[in-house]
């Protein structure tokens, strides 16, 4: 694959909640996107699926009803994370994955005083086998929500260009801040990625620019693509289906802008530490 981005250098791991509580802006493309784009640069990858639907799953191959074990049974204690993890065929990549069991969570978990700290807790016993991990979220701001961003380092926000995605941008941040103030206080906004954008719609263009006026924005930018829409359907990430697709080509270019951040920002808590 020769358009994927490449790196060597290894850092600490770097936990990413992929969250807008707003359906249908792209938020499990992208999750299962850069994470395999990230994946295919050999940079060991985790994706964990936390939404009952369990699309990023399938979009991954993986089915309903043929794995032994899910998310579901690590967040209630019923399995190790490390045994609900399967292999994908990107080399690097490894998938928890989800189904409509996790619908039961907030329900089973309702007088657990430590509910909203499951998933972290899971996680922690995979230590630093993975130095990306991207979870999927569902697209509201329940219990499986605030455990993604319970457990994240870093929040990215799937963004499309429209009016009434402001709106929902600022109901979200308000959720992250009570998050840092509660649960996580070094969760930070890793920034926002702009997605199904039509260059030739005028109102994409000032959405696009009033959010940039308040927020860290890549500069990769992930168009309207029907090879985005056909992949999951095969069981694929885009790289897989059609890795010259605009949609592909959007999706390895963020990712090098993600892992190109991450290793300036490493350089510079190294350098600070000195």
């Amino acid at each position: 694959m020769g358009t994927k981005p490449k790196t060597k250098e290894r850092g600490p791991r770097r936990t990413i909640a992929v969250v807008n509580q707003t359906g249908g802006v792209g938020k499990t493309t992208t999750t299962v996107n850069l994470a395999a784009s990230v994946g295919a640069a050999e940079r060991r990858t985790l994706l964990v699926d936390m939404d009952p639907q369990g699309n990023a799953s399938s979009s991954m191959g993986i089915r309903g009803g043929t794995c032994e074990r899910t998310v579901y049974d690590a967040i209630i204690g019923r399995a190790t994370f490390a045994e609900v993890i399967v292999p994908t065929e990107i080399e690097h990549l490894s998938v928890a994955p989800a189904t409509q069991d996790l619908v039961a969570v907030e329900l089973e978990l309702v007088d657990d005083p430590r509910r909203a700290v499951r998933l972290k807790e899971a996680l922690a016993t995979v230590g630093d086998a993975y130095e990306y991990v991207f979870i999927d979220c569902p697209p509201s701001l329940g219990l499986l929500t605030l455990n993604a961003l319970a457990a994240a380092d870093r929040v990215l926000v799937p963004l499309q260009c429209e009016y009434l995605a402001l709106e929902g941008l600022t109901h979200l941040m308000a959720t992250i801040d009570r998050v840092r103030g509660s649960l996580n206080p070094t969760l930070e906004v890793e920034g926002l990625v702009l997605t199904m954008f039509d260059p030739r719609n005028n109102l994409a263009h000032q959405v696009a620019e009033e959010v940039k006026k308040h927020f860290f924005v890549f500069d990769s930018v992930i168009p309207r693509n029907i090879r985005l829409s056909e992949a999951p359907s095969h069981g694929k990430p885009v790289i897989l289906y059609d890795v010259q697709s605009k949609g592909a080509q959007g999706y390895l270019s963020l990712a090098r802008e993600l892992l190109a951040k991450g290793r300036a920002e490493a350089r510079g808590a190294e350098g600070a530490a000195r």
